[in-house]
């Protein structure tokens, strides 16, 4: 089986093969040598900078490393649980926004009213003083008592990554060819049924990336729950520093939120990759 498809492959094909994998060695010989040239000239100059010294000790001090890490990690936890929690919502509200604004009916035009304004101010809105305007505002109402800092921020992030979420939704969702909601009514599939079976996967499909994208921003802006007092991993480096007067818990918190990070941009990385392939539909000649 294996020798009939091999004999398929015209020699026009292997030689373009064999072409492409020396194109493909020399290429990964060049990127490690370029790499390796890069990172030296880096720590030369690095080495040769007049207070290198002391940024090294400031920034990147063993002990200080190993003090603050177990605190710092701790508070990274609380910023994983404010994600999962605001990935949750914003997958639900982005997901409804981006409904009612492709919609038709004449009965849900307030809420594509609404929808619309609501996107257009929350994307304009800096996370920084959305998260003031939650954090500060909704307890000087008095109405729900006393709530945790982590929980308003993790309202504060729905409310705005939500916008951005459904924009890119709605793209998604319009970008889909009428004639895909054409061919599924003349199936016999119900309205809801062609948005669930025909729409939403070829709209996910295609918007993927930029879910990634916006998730991945989304995991960076929860370490900014810190400006209202919660003791994640960014408030956690903070009170180290104040305590030791040395700023290696910062390269901590960066550490571990970048590894925290690096799976899912590689994952988005692959994703848009293999979406690219499938597009280009390369073939055998």
């Amino acid at each position: 089986m294996l020798q009939t498809a091999t004999q398929n492959i015209s020699a026009v094909e292997l030689e373009r093969q064999g072409y492409l994998r020396k194109q493909s060695l020399r290429s990964v010989g060049i990127s490690i040598v370029s790499t390796l040239v890069l990172a030296g000239l880096v720590v030369i100059s690095l080495k040769l900078s007049p207070g290198w010294p002391n940024v090294r000790e400031s920034f990147f001090s063993g002990k200080y490393f190993a003090q603050s890490f177990p605190k710092v990690l701790e508070g990274l936890w609380l910023n994983l649980k404010v994600l999962l929690f605001a990935t949750v919502g914003v997958g639900i509200l982005g997901t409804a926004l981006a409904m009612i604004r492709i919609s038709t009916s004449p009965l849900l035009f307030p809420l594509r009213a609404l929808a619309s304004l609501y996107t257009t101010l929350m994307r304009g809105i800096p996370m920084i003083v959305l998260l003031y305007l939650i954090g500060f505002g909704i307890p000087g109402l008095n109405i729900f008592g006393r709530i945790p800092a982590a929980v308003l921020g993790t309202i504060a992030i729905v409310l705005d990554y939500s916008a951005f979420v459904s924009e890119v939704l709605r793209a998604g969702f319009e970008d889909v060819h009428p004639s895909q909601r054409a061919s599924a009514r003349s199936l016999g599939l119900t309205s809801g049924q062609t948005v669930r079976i025909v729409i939403i996967p070829q709209a996910l499909r295609n918007v993927a990336p930029a879910l990634m994208n916006d998730f991945i921003s989304m995991q960076k802006d929860a370490g900014l729950i810190s400006t209202l007092g919660a003791v994640d991993a960014v408030r956690a480096a903070q009170i180290s520093v104040a305590q030791t007067y040395n700023f290696t818990p910062y390269v901590v918190a960066s550490v571990l939120f970048i590894c925290t990070s690096v799976p899912f941009i590689l994952l988005n990385d692959w994703y848009s990759k293999r979406l690219r392939g499938r597009e280009q539909g390369i073939g055998v000649v």
